[in-house]
């Protein structure tokens, strides 16, 4: 459905957009009794600028979309979590489903997840996708890859190349975006699946659960010069849930992803170290118990980055590398589920956060986002009526 209608923005003038800026610092964690480990690693100082925002409706009536790449034209493809995957124009139309995808596992957060474009795609058509498998006694998450047809109407040559193990019968926690390592790999968030105890297998080495793999982006085997730790396939270990991947301007590789209540993480992860979930986390289980004796480190194990107490749910990254918004040069930009922000701004110093900024409110729950080819900010909803947002200066 064609709309192109002009929303107003939460930042549509300064003074409600500084205002609204200098609120969330203020917010009470839900872990009262935990501190950073480092100055900074938390409620970084408030970044605030002059630029006042606007949301343009693209398009809506999407079903739960997850992901989004620009296609050469101008164009975007998008997935659908319940299993489509379908291609807006510049103007806003949406296509039919594209045909040739395979059955995927839709319940709870499984569904059809990311996609990724081959970075020479104007020749190739190859792409790859993330998805919930069904398999035997329950689900998996799965990559295949496939290319797309020049009229964007099929995908052909489908092939699955890495299915997570163990299967597991459960609704939660399936990961998972797709990266380029920059060397004919991929990497690939894979989520612990959440319950307790399968949850606690994020530590362990004889599976994928809760793990950052690096495969051959062809084949899926385990890529050469992977850490060995456990499983051939595994890069680093224990994570959480990871929605939220991608390199920066220097191609390193940073993940953020759900904590429990109160313990979001960025991390830029290493070949071979451990993470920690759910041995060390910031924050709280889901009903107020403390995980693991509310420990938040160990030796042996790798603290975030940053961390969020209250989290912002976040879902999706990019590096901003664009020319409508120079302020942001190289700012990393995080989705946000949390509707009363669409996304969050992170300033960085080498590996460390020196300011964050929250932008928008009310747009939904953000699910994907990224940079157009002219350096607008792409939001992607994840509604019963999804849409596909375009962030510009006022």
């Amino acid at each position: 459905m064609k709309l192109l209608r002009s929303v107003a923005a939460a930042a549509a003038s300064l003074l409600p957009a500084l205002g609204a800026a200098q609120d969330f610092n203020a917010a009470p964690p839900n872990a009262p009794d935990q501190s950073p480990a480092f100055e900074g690693q938390a409620r970084a100082p408030v970044l605030t600028d002059d630029i006042a925002l606007k949301a343009d409706v693209i398009t809506d009536g999407l079903d739960h979309p997850w992901a989004m790449e620009q296609l050469p034209d101008g164009s975007w493809l998008v997935t659908e979590r319940p299993g489509q995957m379908r291609v807006i124009s510049p103007g806003g139309e949406l296509s039919d489903p594209i045909s040739g995808l395979p059955e995927v596992a839709a319940v709870g957060q499984g569904g059809l997840l990311d996609v990724l474009l081959a970075e020479d795609f104007a020749q190739s058509r190859r792409l790859w996708f993330s998805y919930a498998a069904p398999a035997e006694g329950g689900n998996h998450t799965a990559v295949a890859t496939a290319t797309l047809s020049a009229d964007n109407s099929a995908l052909e040559g489908v092939e699955q190349i890495f299915a997570q193990v163990p299967v597991y019968d459960g609704r939660l926690h399936f990961g998972s975006r797709l990266v380029h390592a920059g060397d004919g790999n991929l990497f690939v968030t894979l989520g612990e699946r959440s319950d307790t105890p399968i949850r606690d297998t994020a530590q362990q080495d004889d599976n994928h659960l809760g793990k950052l793999l690096r495969i051959d982006a062809m084949t899926g085997a385990p890529a050469e010069g992977n850490p060995g730790l456990g499983l051939p396939e595994v890069w680093a270990k224990g994570f959480r849930n990871v929605q939220a991947a991608a390199r920066d301007a220097q191609g390193r590789l940073w993940t953020v992803e759900h904590g429990p209540k109160g313990g979001d993480e960025l991390n830029r992860p290493e070949p071979g170290l451990n993470y920690g979930w759910p041995v060390i986390t910031y924050g709280l289980d889901y009903d107020g118990s403390p995980i693991n004796d509310g420990i938040t480190a160990q030796d042996g194990m790798e603290q975030p980055v940053y961390y969020w107490d209250p989290v912002i749910a976040p879902s999706g990254l990019v590096f901003y590398d664009g020319e409508m918004f120079p302020e942001w040069q190289g700012d990393a930009l995080i989705g946000n589920l949390q509707t009363d922000q669409a996304f969050t701004r992170l300033r960085l110093d080498g590996d460390r956060v020196t300011g964050e900024a929250r932008h928008l409110s009310g747009q939904g729950r953000v699910r994907d986002i990224a940079v157009a080819a002219d350096g607008a900010v792409m939001l992607l909803t994840d509604e019963d009526n999804g849409a596909l947002l375009r962030v510009s200066r006022e």
